[in-house]
């Protein structure tokens, strides 16, 4: 049995939401009302995609991932967030590498994402990211009707537009971000 999850208007539960993401929602001017983006509480424990989807029932094509990608270029480390469909990976060494344009690119480490994006290991989000992050969206995700992804905490889940996330500053929508699982 699934359990129901309650959803409101994400800017009314800031208790929910880490800070830069209640700050990008504050600032919101995306193609829909930032009251249509939603945040529902869950229990922390299950916010790893596999858990979140078989416990609240939603299907693992209804929830993106964000991951954050590292690579470096004469010297420099480049960071950027890949957010890709719960059933597929984001293509890292391949199409992230050359669009982040570094020699090699990998997961950045996690103490590394969570200092500098201000979220939770497990609750990392496109929204609030640091502005001179690329955000890459693979295109299933902006086509997406709706799709959940992380808070910044682990203990909440958005559910947007996937029109939304590829209006974010700095995002662009990436044709074959992603493979099959």
């Amino acid at each position: 049995m699934t359990e129901t999850l309650i959803r409101e208007p994400a800017l009314r539960r800031p208790d929910l939401l880490a800070p830069p993401v209640t700050a990008a929602l504050a600032a919101w001017s995306g193609p829909v009302p930032v009251a249509e983006i939603t945040v529902a509480a869950i229990d922390p424990d299950s916010a790893d995609t596999a858990e979140f989807c078989a416990r609240y029932g939603v299907a693992p094509a209804e929830s993106a991932n964000c991951v954050v990608v590292r690579g470096s270029r004469g010297g420099a480390d480049r960071y950027a967030a890949c957010v890709v469909l719960a059933t597929t990976r984001a293509d890292v060494n391949g199409v992230v590498r050359r669009n982040l344009d570094v020699r090699k690119a990998s997961f950045a480490p996690m103490d590394d994402a969570i200092a500098r994006s201000g979220m939770e290991h497990g609750g990392i989000t496109p929204l609030g990211l640091p502005m001179d992050w690329p955000v890459y969206v693979d295109a299933a995700v902006a086509a997406a009707a709706v799709v959940v992804v992380g808070s910044g905490i682990r203990g909440s889940k958005l559910w947007l537009p996937g029109a939304a996330l590829a209006s974010l500053p700095g995002a662009r929508v990436v044709e074959g971000l992603a493979r099959a699982a």
